[in-house]
């Protein structure tokens, strides 16, 4: 699955679906992580965390995003195959044809089609797992918090994976990736 998924994250870039590879399940002897995300659960986004998601993608602080914030951030995470879509998903996006997405369009993008769906957020997973193995370590989290221009140290993120990390295996799998993004959001 290529990264520019976590981009079609409701912009109705594409809609080829393919599943994100999961890791097998936790032998017996460990504990399983509090919550199995299988069914094809929607969940509502936080408006709160939404804004500052909205606020990072708006560098100038206008109240909109314009078209270069926009593709400077989907760049940043999605490489060059994200930026060929940039156009597209700022089309959709921009419903008043503006050419800016105030925040009420953004909040519609991520709401539409009844909010965001479990699979979109293991696409996301997938952003953050560089070496595809399944599980987000430490040092994985440092280099795409980096590349969003966010200062984390190495003990910084080993904590924030820490307090993820229900299995206490030192990463963060699939499901417990899950639970730390659908904690504010509510099942649609």
């Amino acid at each position: 699955m290529s990264r520019k998924s976590f981009f079609n994250f409701k912009y109705a870039i594409s809609r080829k679906s393919s599943s994100p590879k999961t890791p097998p399940p936790a032998p017996p002897t460990q504990p399983l992580p509090p919550q199995k995300f299988t069914s094809p659960a929607v969940f509502q986004p936080n408006a709160d965390e939404m804004r500052r998601v909205f606020n990072k993608f708006d560098k100038n602080k206008d109240g909109k995003i314009s078209k270069e914030e926009y593709g400077s951030a989907v760049g940043l995470l999605g490489g060059k195959k994200a930026k060929s879509e940039v156009a597209k998903a700022f089309q959709v996006i921009d419903v008043d044809g503006d050419g800016f997405i105030d925040f009420e369009e953004f909040m519609k993008a991520q709401t539409a089609d009844g909010g965001v769906k479990t699979g979109e957020i293991k696409s996301a997973f997938q952003v953050f797992d560089l070496d595809g193995n399944g599980k987000i370590s430490a040092e994985e989290l440092v280099q795409v918090l980096r590349q969003l221009g966010e200062r984390c140290s190495l003990e910084s993120c080993r904590k924030m994976v820490k307090g993820v990390d229900a299995d206490g295996d030192g990463m963060i799998d699939v499901d417990e990736f899950m639970g730390l993004m659908t904690r504010t959001m509510k099942l649609a």
